[in-house]
């Protein structure tokens, strides 16, 4: 179908500015464009959240806490609640807490559920796998703090939209390999999971669409440094094997260079046994999940969301 009105609204708008392309700044000038970018949306509170400091290899990050809208003093007066553990996009280059408090916000509220907003060191500093490895060793650490967030560890869930919908397939693929966390669900947002960008849609999309084929490469060499791109924990979608893994929700847009891999790797999920169903939004383009205010399919997909995190968890 054609594309959404709103979408090109969106795109006429950015046009207007006539800013260079994310890949002719440096990382540090691509995310401070970024974030000037996202304090124009219109946000999402949550009823409470709260900052913790998390060891990881190397360091700490910090994994930020959101308690949805009608649970009294973080939770700890009620049942404990399930947990999405849920990790940004930015292509592993840009993005962090604030540009992705609204979505965590938004999805805890909608979900009825406490989202863990990971602060995950960003590449080219830190390439890959350390990125991979601080996000699963934030689920490790909100599987081991459960009862502290007032949350079950087994009702836990994992997600992300983007390089972060890579994140987390890849989290539940050492999580099953290496014995835990329990992950019920994955929620996997346009997931970016072929380094080989070898689908027709990276090439067919890959200009006029907000994020472009340059950009998104650009993105694929910050995080892969010298790292293999078919390596499968940097590239889902190479996984010889992905039986054994949670059940999934792949959501793709219509003109997003991504579109044909996460849908590839939601077909490769059904194939192995998971119970997996992909949603394409026709007429959208990437990044509409993050901006439900602006695209009324945004709004959908983020209920989408909701009500599949609310069955499985």
């Amino acid at each position: 179908m054609p594309l959404d009105p709103q979408a090109q609204v969106l795109l006429d708008q950015l046009a207007m500015l006539d800013g260079p392309a994310l890949e002719q700044l440096t990382p540090d000038e691509a995310r401070a464009s970024f974030k000037v970018f996202s304090t124009m949306l219109p946000a999402t509170e949550a009823a409470r959240r709260q900052d913790h400091r998390v060891p990881v290899e190397g360091g700490e990050i910090t994994v930020r806490v959101h308690w949805p809208i009608g649970v009294d003093d973080a939770g700890r007066d009620t049942e404990p609640l399930p947990v999405l553990v849920w990790l940004h996009g930015g292509g592993w280059t840009i993005g962090d807490l604030d540009t992705s408090d609204s979505t965590a916000a938004d999805l805890a509220n909608s979900a009825g559920c406490v989202v863990a907003n990971v602060d995950y060191r960003l590449s080219p500093e830190h390439p890959f796998p350390t990125p991979l490895r601080d996000c699963y060793a934030a689920v490790q650490w909100v599987a081991d703090h459960a009862a502290d967030l007032a949350v079950d560890p087994h009702r836990l869930a994992v997600g992300g939209d983007s390089a972060g919908g890579g994140l987390a397939a890849a989290v539940c693929l050492l999580a099953r390999d290496q014995g835990g966390p329990a992950i019920r669900f994955q929620l996997l947002v346009y997931p970016a999971v072929d380094g080989r960008r070898s689908y027709p849609s990276f090439r067919a999309n890959g200009e006029a669409y907000l994020l472009t084929a340059d950009t998104m490469s650009w993105f694929w060499d910050n995080y892969l440094g010298d790292a293999d791109p078919e390596d499968p924990l940097a590239s889902p979608l190479y996984a010889p094997d992905l039986g054994g893994l949670p059940d999934a929700l792949v959501l793709t847009a219509e003109f997003d260079p991504l579109r044909d891999e996460g849908e590839a790797y939601g077909e490769r999920l059904h194939q192995a046994g998971v119970i997996a169903h992909t949603s394409r939004y026709d007429g959208m383009i990437h990044g509409f999940f993050v901006m439900p205010a602006i695209f009324d399919a945004g709004r959908k997909a983020v209920d989408e969301a909701a009500r599949a995190l609310r069955a499985a968890l």
